[in-house]
């Protein structure tokens, strides 16, 4: 009981998480929608330094192998903020 009180006080926390922001490309001739947090986006879109976000994202959707592509997506994200870029 205790434990089922402590998710439930905490439960509010998971309440004010980062909406999800969703971006649509073509990918190897297909339309596909992804949604990310927009932290997530802002990172890829400075990555991409001024060129396509959708060149970056159909090159990183090119070498995900089975990963989904969203999950991709934030990885690449995250290596290349703790690469410092």
């Amino acid at each position: 009981m205790a434990l089922d009180g402590r998710l439930k006080a905490g439960h509010g926390e998971w309440e004010k998480k980062a909406v999800l922001k969703k971006k649509s490309f073509s990918l190897s001739g297909h339309r596909t929608s992804v949604a990310l947090e927009a932290e997530f986006w802002a990172v890829l879109e400075a990555a991409a330094k001024g060129g396509s976000l959708a060149s970056l994202v159909g090159q990183i959707d090119a070498q995900r192998g089975a990963r989904p592509l969203a999950s991709a997506l934030r990885l690449h994200a995250l290596a290349l903020v703790r690469a410092g870029q």
